[in-house]
């Protein structure tokens, strides 16, 4: 298995997670986290078709490397977890627990620029 592809599916695995975490802070009903931003963000990663983006991920590049598609589905998740970014660092008292997962899928999506390049 090629590197890229490996990356790509840590990428979707970690989109994953990221979904999950969201929708279980949400369950929790943490008091230090507001339950309303929280919703924010589940609707930004329902806008941004996460879901979507990370089985198609998993899908392309089980077993061959499709760079073309990979780098465009890379790209259309870069667009939704920098909105997403930018609402948790104006929020950051608030969302400060989100701010690990969204640091570790951002710089996978870089690494992915590095290919492009």
């Amino acid at each position: 298995m090629q590197p890229e592809m490996q990356k790509a599916i840590i990428l979707a695995e970690n989109i994953n997670g990221f979904i999950k975490f969201v929708q279980n802070q949400r369950t929790l009903n943490n008091f230090r986290i507001d339950n309303n931003k929280l919703l924010q963000i589940n609707y930004l990663v329902e806008e941004y078709k996460f879901q979507i983006v990370a089985d198609e991920l998993i899908r392309i590049n089980q077993f061959d490397w499709n760079e073309k598609y990979t780098l465009y589905l890379v790209n259309q998740f870069q667009q939704g977890i920098t909105i997403i970014d930018e609402y948790v660092k104006n929020n950051y008292n608030e969302l400060f627990i989100v701010t690990a997962r969204l640091h570790t899928l951002i710089n996978l999506c870089n690494s992915f620029s590095k290919i492009a390049s």
